[in-house]
C-alpha cells in the first residue's frame, strides 16, 4: 500500500503537465525550422553578394542626383532653393523612416522589407525621371512641376530607406560575434561606395542623355528586386518576432549603447555631406576656374575619392579583417589630415589628394560606425540598431543648408575647419568613451551567439 501511495508523487499533475507542454512544443518547433530553413556557407555568400550590388544601386540613388539636378533644374527655371528642397525633403523622410522599417524588419523578416525599399526606389526613380522629361517638353507648368518632383522624390525616402538596415540585419542574423564586423562592415561598403561614385556615374551617363543615371539606375533598382525575389534565402522569421511581440523590445535612442553610435553618425553625416555638396564650389573657387574647367575637375577629385573609398571598404576591411576600434581611430584620424588639406589647398594637386583621404577616411569611418552598432545591442535588436544607424546618414543633407552653406559664405574654407573639429570630436569618443573602446574587449569576452547562425 506504501508503494501505491507514493506514485501519485512521482506522477505530474494536470496543472504541471499544461505548463510544461508549451515549452516542449516551441523548443521542437524551433528545432524543426532550424533543421528545414538552415543555409548553406555557399548560400549565405551568394545571398550577401546579392545584397552587395543591391545596396550599391541604392547608394547611387541617393547621391546621383548632385550631379544631374542642378543643370536639368536651371534649364527647368528653378532656383537654387527649390533644388535644395528637393534634396532636403528625401533626406528628411529617410531620417524619420529609415529606424521604423529596420524595427519592421525584426517582425516580418528581412526580406520583404528589402523588397519593399528596393521597389520604393525603383518607382520613385522612374516617376521622377518622367516627371523631369514632361517638364522639359513644357508638357508639366512650373507651378506643378515642382511639388510633383519633391513627391516622387519623398517615395525613395520613405520606402527606399528600409533597403540598408533590413540588408544590414539579415548579415548581422548570420555571422557569428567575431565575424560581425566584417560582415556588416562589408555590406555597409556597397552602400557607403554607391553614395561616393553616385555622382560620377551620372555624369558619365548624362554624356548619353541628361536623364540616362535615373532610367539607368531605375532598371538596376528593378533588376535588384528580382533577384532579392528569386535568390535571396530567407526560410523562417527573424529569431527576434516572437520575443519582440511578447516582450514589446524597443530600442530606445537615449540608451547608453545606442546614443554614442548616434551621436558619431551624425557627425560624420554632417561632415561627409558638407564635402561632397561644397566640393565642386570650392574647387571653383579656389582654382577660379569657368564652369566647364570647373565640372573637369571636380570629376577627378570625385573619381579619386570614389576610388580611395573602394580601395578602403574592399581592399583594407574584407582583406585584413579590421577592427571596429581602428575603422574609427584612422578614419578619424585620416579625414583630419584630409581637412587640413583642403583647408590649405591652393592647387589642383592639393585639392585632389585631399579628396582621396577623405574617400579614405569615409570608407572606414562609415562601416566601423556600421558594425560597432550592430555588436553593442543583442541579436534580437539588429534590425532596430540598424534602422537608427541608417536614419543617421541622412540627417547631414538636412542640416548642411543651415550649417555648412553660412559658414561657407563666410569663408570658403570654414566648413572644412568645421569637418576637422567634428573628426576630433569622433576620435575622441572612439578613444575615451567606455562603450567604444572596449568594444573590441567586450567582442573577445563574450561567446559567439550561434544558436540560429545561418538560418532565416
Amino acid at each position: 500500500m506504501s508503494e501505491l501511495e507514493e506514485k501519485p508523487k512521482d506522477r505530474e499533475t494536470p496543472d504541471a503537465q499544461e505548463n510544461a507542454a508549451p515549452g516542449l512544443a516551441e523548443r521542437a518547433k524551433q528545432a524543426a525550422e532550424i533543421l528545414v530553413g538552415k543555409t548553406t556557407p555557399e548560400e549565405r555568400k551568394r545571398a550577401f553578394v546579392i545584397l552587395f550590388m543591391c545596396l550599391l544601386a541604392v547608394g547611387m540613388g541617393q547621391t546621383l542626383v548632385f550631379a544631374v539636378l542642378p543643370p536639368i533644374t536651371r534649364k527647368l527655371g528653378m532656383g537654387e532653393f527649390e533644388t535644395t528642397m528637393i534634396y532636403s525633403l528625401s533626406a528628411l523622410l529617410w531620417v524619420m523612416t529609415s529606424a521604423f522599417w529596420g524595427r519592421r524588419s525584426d517582425v516580418m523578416g528581412r526580406k520583404p522589407v528589402i523588397l519593399i525599399g528596393l521597389l520604393g526606389f525603383a518607382v520613385s526613380t522612374t516617376l521622377f525621371a518622367f516627371a523631369v522629361l514632361f517638364g522639359l517638353w513644357g508638357m508639366v507648368p512650373l507651378a506643378f512641376l515642382f511639388p510633383l518632383l519633391m513627391g516622387t522624390r519623398a517615395i525613395f525616402g520613405t520606402f527606399g530607406s528600409g533597403t540598408m538596415p533590413a540588408a544590414q540585419a539579415y548579415v548581422a542574423d548570420r555571422t557569428t560575434r567575431a565575424e560581425r564586423a566584417s560582415g556588416v562592415a562589408g555590406i555597409g561598403a556597397a552602400f557607403g561606395i554607391g553614395t561616393v561614385v553616385g555622382p560620377g556615374v551620372a555624369a558619365a551617363f548624362s554624356e548619353i542623355h541628361i536623364l540616362a543615371p535615373f532610367f539607368a539606375v531605375a532598371v538596376l533598382a528593378f533588376l535588384s528586386a528580382l533577384m532579392i525575389w528569386f535568390l535571396l534565402p530567407e526560410r523562417t522569421a527573424p529569431k527576434s518576432s516572437v520575443a519582440e511581440k511578447r516582450a514589446g523590445v524597443k530600442l530606445n535612442l537615449m540608451s547608453p549603447n545606442v546614443l554614442p553610435w548616434v551621436v558619431v553618425g551624425v557627425l560624420l553625416s554632417l561632415c561627409q555631406s558638407t564635402t561632397m555638396q561644397l566640393a565642386a564650389f570650392y574647387f571653383m573657387d579656389v582654382l577660379h576656374l569657368e564652369a566647364e574647367a570647373a565640372t573637369q575637375a571636380i570629376s577627378i577629385g570625385l573619381l579619386v575619392m570614389a576610388l580611395s573609398t573602394i580601395m578602403a571598404q574592399i581592399g583594407l576591411i574584407q582583406r585584413f579583417n579590421l577592427s571596429v576600434q581602428f575603422l574609427l581611430r584612422w578614419g578619424a584620424v585620416t579625414m583630419i589630415l584630409a581637412s587640413a588639406m583642403l583647408v590649405i589647398a591652393n592647387s589642383l594637386g592639393v585639392l585632389v589628394i585631399g579628396m582621396g583621404l577623405a574617400g579614405l577616411a569615409f570608407g572606414l569611418l562609415r562601416p566601423g560606425l556600421q558594425a560597432g552598432g550592430a555588436l553593442s545591442v543583442s541579436p534580437k535588436e539588429q534590425g532596430a540598431i540598424a534602422g537608427i544607424i541608417g536614419s543617421t546618414a541622412a540627417t547631414g543633407h538636412v542640416i548642411h543648408p543651415f550649417v555648412g552653406i553660412p559658414l561657407y559664405h563666410w569663408h570658403h574654407f570654414a566648413p572644412f575647419i568645421m569637418c576637422g573639429v567634428l573628426m576630433v570630436i569622433i576620435l575622441g569618443f572612439a578613444v575615451f568613451h567606455p562603450l567604444m573602446k572596449d568594444l573590441d574587449q567586450r567582442a573577445d569576452d563574450f561567446e559567439d551567439e550561434e544558436e540560429g547562425i545561418g538560418y532565416h
